[in-house]
């Protein structure tokens, strides 16, 4: 299960180009899809909880996920396997890269990976969406993103203050209190 556990976020590592956004949907796949090891439901909670929380996505999924399988060891084996490959490519990588900057083809590699990032959250986004839907009605999801924008972009708040509300009115909401 060690072993699994590294491969899986070694995995996650190496190819979550772009940082957490684009990881995102790489851990998704290989805990929810692939090993069975949570459900949607259990991801979108650890989801929601990881983006409250200071740090990178990716190290905080791993090291959540891999305390539930292993405890603590689980914990320090897929943060470890999270920012092994950051680490080995990084050094590799930027040398690599200051040699060969100013060539067309190393520029356009680059520019080519926004899309993909992009294309990768949509789907993500769309399938939360939908199990949004199996939860709740339409009006309530439009209202909800529209409160959102406003205190984002009017109101100009914090997002991780708005998560931290959210979360707390969910808890109280659960308690049966709201």
């Amino acid at each position: 299960m060690h072993f699994k556990i590294f491969w899986v976020f070694f995995k996650v590592g190496m190819l979550g180009y772009g940082g957490g956004p684009s990881s995102i949907p790489l851990v998704h796949k290989e805990v929810v899809d692939t090993h069975k090891w949570m459900t949607d439901e259990a991801f979108q909670d650890a989801l929601a909880i990881g983006n409250v929380l200071p740090g990178p996505i990716a190290t905080k999924l791993g090291g959540y996920i891999g305390y539930l399988q292993k405890g603590w060891m689980g914990l320090a084996n897929a943060v470890f396997a999270t920012i092994l490959p950051t680490i080995i490519l990084m050094i590799i990588l930027l040398k690599l890269f200051t040699e060969f900057k100013d060539l067309e083809w190393v520029q356009g590699m680059s520019n080519g990976v926004m899309p993909v990032v992009g294309v990768m959250l949509a789907i993500l986004t769309y399938e939360f969406l939908a199990k949004a839907k199996a939860r709740t009605t339409w009006q309530f999801i439009i209202l909800f993103t529209l409160i959102a924008f406003l205190l984002l972009v009017v109101l100009e708040i914090h997002p991780a203050i708005i998560i931290l509300v959210i979360v707390v009115f969910s808890l109280f909401r659960k308690e049966g209190r709201i």
